[in-house]
This record gives C-alpha cells, sequence and structure tokens, in this order.
C-alpha cells in the first residue's frame, strides 16, 4: 500500500461540535483497545525516575488530553511529580481532566497552537516529547521539517501511529460495532491509508548518527517510533 494522506473530517469541525464530541469518546475507545498509553509509557521506561527534578514533557496534537493522562496514572509511583504541556490547535481538555493531573501533582497546561510554531521557540526544552495519532496527518517533507525541530528540543521522542495494512482496513469495517460514527468510521479509513510501515519513519529522522532509533509494529494495528539520544 502506498501512503496516501488525505484531510479528516474531525479536523474540519468546530470543537463544540456534537458529532465532534462524539468522535473524541470515540478515538478514546479506541485509544483503550489499541493500548497507545501502555505502548508510549513502555517505550519511555526508565527516562522518568522518582527523586530526579521535576521532568517535563509535551505532548504534540494532543487533543482532550485523557491519553496523557492515563500515563500519568502509570508513572505516578515512580515519577512524584512532572511537568506537561498539552499542544494543540484546539485544545480541549475539561476541567476535569486537568483537576485529575492536579491530583497526581502533574503541572499541565494547554497551548493552542500550531505544532511548528510551538517548536520554533528556542527556549523550548522538553524531557519527553510523544505524539500519538497524530504524525500520519503530515506529508513526508513536513515530517523531516517537524522531526528536525522535535530533535532540537528533546532526548526522546515516542510516536504511536496507524499502521498501513489491509489488515487494518478490513478492522475499519467495524467500527459500527462498538459505537463509532460517521466521522469517526471515515477518518479511521483515511488515518490507516495514511499510517506508516517498516522503517519510513526512521528514514524521515535527521541525524542517525547520535540517536538511536526503533520502528516497529506493535498489538494488531498500531506502529511505534522511538528516537533516544545516545547519552
Amino acid at each position: 500500500m502506498h501512503r496516501v494522506v488525505e484531510p479528516e473530517l474531525l479536523d474540519t469541525l468546530a470543537p463544540t461540535d456534537r458529532r465532534a464530541a462524539w468522535s473524541r469518546g470515540d478515538l478514546r475507545r479506541l485509544n483503550f483497545i489499541m493500548r497507545h498509553a501502555s505502548i508510549i509509557s513502555r517505550a519511555c521506561q526508565g527516562h522518568f525516575r522518582r527523586g530526579l527534578r521535576m521532568p517535563h514533557l509535551v505532548e504534540l496534537g494532543a487533543g482532550d488530553g485523557t491519553l496523557l493522562l492515563k500515563i500519568a496514572r502509570g508513572w505516578s509511583r515512580s515519577c512524584a511529580a512532572a511537568q506537561a504541556t498539552l499542544v494543540d490547535l484546539h485544545p480541549v481538555a475539561n476541567h476535569k481532566t486537568m483537576r485529575h493531573f492536579v491530583s497526581l501533582n502533574w503541572d499541565v497546561r494547554q497551548v493552542a497552537a500550531d505544532v511548528h510554531t510551538f517548536l520554533s521557540q528556542p527556549s523550548l526544552d522538553a524531557d519527553v516529547i510523544i505524539a500519538n495519532l497524530f504524525l500520519h496527518h503530515f506529508q513526508d517533507d513536513a515530517l523531516r521539517q517537524l522531526f528536525r525541530a522535535v530533535a532540537s528540543h528533546t532526548s526522546l521522542f515516542v510516536a504511536c501511529e496507524p499502521r498501513r495494512s489491509q489488515l487494518a482496513l478490513k478492522a475499519c469495517r467495524m467500527l459500527p460495532l462498538i459505537g463509532c460514527n460517521d466521522i469517526t468510521r471515515h477518518d479511521a479509513v483515511v488515518s490507516v491509508k495514511a499510517g506508516f510501515d517498516g522503517n519510513e519513519l526512521s528514514a524521515l529522522w535527521p541525524d542517525h548518527d547520535s540517536w538511536e532509533l526503533n520502528e516497529y509494529s506493535t498489538g494488531l494495528f498500531s506502529h511505534c517510533f522511538v528516537a533516544k539520544r545516545h547519552a
């Protein structure tokens, strides 16, 4: 399958649109089914340890913040407190989600910004940058530019994306069975066609000599990319 990037319907809807809210709920269920929070958490394992300074984590395309909240709950036993920045063109984390972060001693802020604009800040310093179901929105040239910016601001980058496969496409036909609406059903197919396989993301990373790159399929439908700077 050749990679094809097309617009997704959810990106065209206002954050307050009823169908958009339904689709975000669909995405929460799909993230749970595909275990993306666990996948990203395992990839970051050992990077945060209790007793170190308060680490700073950035999530690109963070949406409603619930994926990072699941990660934060898992890390609460090994990381006493952390800072996090949720970056999205239209951040929609609600007060309840933000209160849960506070209860875990996480200092979290939402930033409404284009990701390229956000990453252009010279002073940005993040221990970890993560992205979930986000990179597939970009063509290869834009990903190269994004990766150059990410590499200049962190020592660990973790992304979890759709796997581009016939099996994943066939699975999209089952989404009505778990209550997904028309927006989610359309966007799931678009996401799979724009997803990744093999070492496609590693090939776009700017500096192979200074980084350890791991790219692999995980679960039935997911594709993970981890870039860790050599010590």
